[in-house]
């Protein structure tokens, strides 16, 4: 009987990689396929001045709420692996992201900072609807990163935008909070990115919040019970539980990175290695023996940090590509045409 079930959970064990390995190599068909339909000079004749335009309504809504910027690089990672870069994100309806219980709090900053930059390229008689709201989003999150200290690079352009809305699967398509290294693994593979990617793309959390219900049970693993996660400063879990008390506020958060909340750099990693990650699927980067020496890389080199969060950004935004009849250009990028 025991030699049944070691051969069963050998055959269960064989099954699940081997349906990782189809899977990664299924996304990384796609992708390829994205690469070579892709262009950064797309726009070069039909808007030229996109980048430009994006880019200033960019440092406009930066310069009223730095909120805006961590906003829009989540805004583009959540669009990226729901349904692919097509902005079905930002759509807005009874089958939105944002009527989903495992997105809610996707910044209105953020939306309104798309919303403006759309606005300010259709505002270009030789732009206007000529470039797509998965492009602007692109770009915008680019922007966010380099004006908030991080590296300025190349964006592919040439997406066009989803019909279709995100609520009936961003749960399944989403890293939890409470995400071990096996899982994040195996949802990244999925869209065609390593483990050195997801770490590299983690680092996003070197700018922005999280809300206390993300990380509560591991400030009280007593009342939580299980899925407590890795353990945290002793100090730093003090000053949490000051933060989110057991009775906390829904609005209430902390900063994801501790060391500098406001500056794009890597700190992030800095606090994984003080043990002051506030989710349980950042900390696990640092405690988890096959992700930490990159955590620890990253920690102390800050430029090797940037170049993998640039060539991470590249493959994430080629996941899901929209071409011919499955997308559109819309007119309005909370609502398709």
């Amino acid at each position: 009987m025991a030699a049944r079930s070691r051969r069963s959970s050998s055959s269960r064990q064989s099954q699940s990689t081997a349906a990782v390995v189809m899977a990664l190599a299924l996304a990384l068909a796609l992708a390829a396929q994205a690469q070579a339909l892709l262009s950064q000079s797309y726009y070069a004749s039909t808007c030229p001045n996109v980048e430009t335009l994006v880019r200033g309504a960019v440092t406009q809504k930066l310069q009223e709420t730095f909120n805006a910027a961590p906003g829009t690089l989540r805004l583009f990672f959540h669009d990226c692996f729901v349904r692919g870069c097509d902005a079905s994100v930002l759509l807005s309806g009874p089958d939105d992201e944002h009527s989903a219980g495992a997105d809610a709090t996707l910044s209105p900053d953020a939306l309104d900072l798309v919303t403006r930059a759309k606005a300010a390229v259709d505002a270009d008689p030789q732009c206007a609807n000529k470039v797509s709201c998965a492009d602007i989003l692109a770009l915008a999150a680019r922007d966010v990163v380099s004006q908030t200290g991080g590296p300025y690079y190349q964006v592919e352009l040439g997406r066009l935008d989803g019909k279709v809305g995100t609520r009936a699967v961003v749960k399944h398509s989403l890293p939890g909070a409470g995400f071990d290294l096996d899982q994040l693994n195996a949802l990244f593979a999925a869209n065609g990115l390593t483990q050195t990617d997801m770490i590299a793309l983690s680092g996003g959390h070197t700018i922005g919040v999280t809300h206390c219900d993300k990380f509560v049970r591991r400030l009280y693993p007593f009342k939580g019970g299980r899925g407590a996660g890795p353990p945290m400063n002793l100090y730093y879990l003090r000053q949490m539980r000051q933060t989110c008390p057991l009775s906390y506020s829904p609005t209430a958060f902390a900063m994801l990175d501790a060391v500098t909340p406001r500056k794009f750099d890597n700190g992030y990693y800095q606090t994984l290695q003080q043990m002051k990650g506030l989710l349980a699927s950042d900390q696990v980067l640092f405690a988890d023996r096959r992700s930490r020496a990159t955590v620890n890389y990253f920690a102390a080199n800050q430029t090797a940090f940037f170049d993998a969060f640039v060539a991470a950004m590249a493959k994430l935004g080629r996941v899901g590509v929209k071409t011919g009849s499955d997308g559109e250009i819309r007119r309005v990028c909370t609502k398709v045409n």
